[in-house]
């Protein structure tokens, strides 16, 4: 009679296992589940989101500035290439193209403003994501700094 009992209590486990599973898998049917939001849904438009910060505007002439690109570069290599390579992805994301996927002011605020970027802009916390949640350090560069650097940005 134990064994019998037992085998009973087995089997109803057995049962309540697998329809603790779900019936969509077995019947072929596409579950009714609300999928997820994509963040991209979320995320403004990466060519016209000017991220959050001081730099509400940036004008850049058609010619890039040979001399403040110099000057940015030089900040870049003392400052930012310990996360950052200039062409390839490392820590941080790779500087060239950059402004074909962002705002000349987004660069400028992710640049002086990582901080509340990370935690308020949504393309700042993707990339967050993206890189392992390792935040950019602030390097408290000046705006002209700033700016030098994107200058430099302009000739990769």
């Amino acid at each position: 009679m134990k064994s019998i009992t037992l085998k009973f209590i087995l089997l109803v486990l057995a049962v309540a296992s697998l329809s603790a599973c779900g019936s969509d898998s077995n019947s072929g049917a596409p579950a009714n589940k609300p999928k997820p939001k994509s963040m991209l849904a979320e995320e403004p438009d990466p060519m016209t989101n000017k991220g959050i910060g001081p730099i509400k505007e940036v004008k850049l002439d058609p010619e890039v500035d040979q001399e403040l690109a110099a000057k940015g570069k030089e900040v870049f290599e003392k400052m930012c290439t310990a996360c950052h390579k200039p062409t390839e992805k490392f820590i941080g994301p790779a500087p060239k193209g950059i402004l074909e996927r962002r705002t000349p002011e987004w660069v400028m605020n992710m640049i002086l403003n990582p901080e509340q970027m990370v935690k308020e802009d949504p393309i700042a916390k993707k990339l967050l994501m993206e890189y392992n949640g390792s935040p950019m350090a602030n390097q408290n560069l000046t705006e002209e700094e700033a700016r030098a650097v994107l200058e430099y940005f302009r000739t990769l």
